[in-house]
């Protein structure tokens, strides 16, 4: 009985062994044979849900989750829920939050703020060009976000800037003429230098005081957003658009640099490509867009001052003689020199 007893042990602990083992080898395999595990993530954009933008973000976030089987499920916050883009972009960095849309925030890196440098780009052709993925300009953006530990997945164009104003300036195509027109510009150098030499009385004031100073007759206009912008938040303030192109709106998307550096190949790939999916749809489209929006300023009963690609180079000379010595500093000189050459 004795004998029988421990060979009985014996048995068992030899099946429980095996059972051990092919479950741990079983386990692995599937592991290895998906490569993709469950998460969920937060992000976060600035525009209101139902956008353009918003519709976008979503388009993204079910890519990835279709692609992964269902395992990464990314919650979309429209509208700012998670914060001012600045803020977020920190909560990024340090992996509080997961991904954001949105411009690249200069808080920590004014070089950052490079992107939307006046008239580094004209034309939706020096878009492509200036913004191309193997460039410099996104190179060095790459590197920035990097240096913030932050992985940037994607380019997003938005529009070209231009003017709004409740009033009809002078002489509006003459680049040497004052217009008598008091404008709110961004706290920014860039700006505030570029309505001056457009012939404007640069008044800077935070977007979110704007509208106030506009509807007030504080300033009698806004630079800094284009026709989308102007359109949701100041149309029935706004009687003359004037499309100069004087900045090129380009957004981001990135995810934490702990999170990516945490994915396997397969995830990363998933994300990756539904991220490059997205840039390409949003080149597609956003040229469109923007002239969509114009036209509803039009049909708002906004007067749309048009500007010839002739009137928009002599614009643009004048800015980069005035303008581009006064601020290429704040992005460092050297970084600046570089991008604007080639």
């Amino acid at each position: 009985m004795k004998k029988f007893a421990k060979l009985s042990i014996i048995c068992i602990l030899i099946f429980s062994l095996t059972i051990g083992m092919t479950a741990c080898g079983s386990s692995k395999t599937a592991s290895n044979e998906s490569g993709v595990k469950e998460r969920t993530w937060k992000i976060g954009h600035v525009r209101p849900e139902g956008t353009s933008t918003d519709l976008d973000v979503k388009a993204f976030a079910e890519e990835v989750n279709k692609n992964s089987g269902g395992k990464i499920k990314i919650d979309v916050y429209a509208a700012s829920q998670l914060g001012d883009y600045t803020v977020v972009q920190e909560r990024v960095g340090v992996g509080d939050v997961e991904m954001q849309l949105a411009p690249a925030g200069t808080s920590i890196n004014k070089a950052m703020g490079i992107a939307s440098a006046p008239y580094i780009c004209k034309t939706w052709d020096d878009v492509k060009r200036v913004f191309a993925r193997d460039g410099k300009l996104m190179t060095n953006i790459d590197k920035m976000f990097a240096d913030q530990n932050i992985k940037l997945l994607a380019a997003y164009p938005k529009y070209f800037g231009g003017i709004a104003l409740a009033k009809e300036p002078k002489d509006p195509k003459n680049v040497n003429v004052s217009k008598d027109v008091k404008i709110r510009v961004p706290s920014m150098k860039a700006y505030e230098k570029t309505a001056e030499a457009l012939g404007y009385i640069a008044t800077p004031i935070a977007y979110s005081e704007a509208f106030t100073a506009m509807q007030t007759g504080i300033v009698d206009g806004i630079i800094g957003s284009g026709a989308e912008g102007y359109y949701s938040s100041f149309r029935d303030l706004t009687k003359y658009y004037l499309p100069v192109n004087d900045h090129f709106e380009m957004w981001f998307l990135y995810l934490s640099m702990d999170v990516w550096n945490d994915l396997s190949d397969e995830e990363k790939k998933i994300v990756m490509d539904a991220a490059l999916k997205m840039e390409e749809n949003r080149y597609a489209q956003a040229e469109a867009e923007e002239k969509e929006f114009i036209e509803k300023l039009k049909e708002h009963g906004v007067t749309i001052i048009e500007f010839s690609k002739e009137e928009i180079d002599a614009i643009a000379n004048k800015v980069k003689e005035e303008v581009w010595p006064k601020i290429k500093d704040e992005y460092g000189a050297e970084f600046f020199d570089s991008v604007t050459k080639e």
